[in-house]
């Protein structure tokens, strides 16, 4: 099995919020499939479906982001799974708006969410998928919480599918050739 952790905060409030990327692109994949999220046992919700006979899971914590390890902990002690079976699906203000970059490991780069699955699973040994959110912006703590814009929402309808093929090329042919075909920036931006 395949699992895909959506990183985002629960809620109306955060819901098209540039933290939430992952719980978007999930949503995305979702209403591809036409299968609904359902509660898991634990904090998080989760739906699951095949592609090409593999069995794949996406998850979506309800813990906030900071605490996004104890839901992913949850899971894999239900469904255990190898961690290079699961990838990781996150926001990056260190990357330009529409960059995507699949890594094989690595340490959380400042990002809180990553930093919890870390300590909570004890290994940076586990896929995944940054996605840029814009990289110029003064608090980064207000630039997070905030919304896409008109023109990013809009850039958004075609980066989704862009990513949803990313994850495909993962589960059927692994995190390398995610990297090779995926890891680049898909819209200039105005700004320098």
């Amino acid at each position: 099995m395949r699992i895909v952790f959506g990183l985002g905060n629960p809620g109306k409030r955060y819901f098209f919020t540039r933290h939430n990327i992952g719980f978007i692109l999930l949503d995305y994949i979702r209403a591809q499939y036409k299968i609904p999220f359902r509660p898991g046992k634990g904090d998080y919700y989760f739906l699951q479906f095949e592609i090409d006979d593999e069995p794949v899971m996406l998850v979506k914590p309800t813990t906030f982001m900071n605490l996004s390890g104890i839901a992913v902990r949850q899971v894999l002690e239900r469904f255990p799974a190898d961690l290079d079976k699961i990838l990781v699906v996150l926001d990056d203000f260190q990357l330009p708006f529409g960059s995507l970059r699949f890594r094989k490991k690595g340490s959380d780069g400042g990002h809180n969410g990553l930093k919890s699955i870390i300590e909570h699973l004890g290994s940076e040994e586990f896929s995944r998928l940054r996605v840029g959110i814009g990289d110029h912006f003064e608090d980064p703590v207000d630039f997070v919480l905030s919304e896409f814009d008109a023109r990013e929402k809009e850039q958004l309808k075609e980066l989704l599918p862009i990513a949803h093929q990313g994850i495909v090329v993962w589960i059927r042919e692994g995190i390398e050739q995610a990297m090779n075909r995926f890891n680049r920036q898909f819209f200039e931006t105005d700004l320098k």
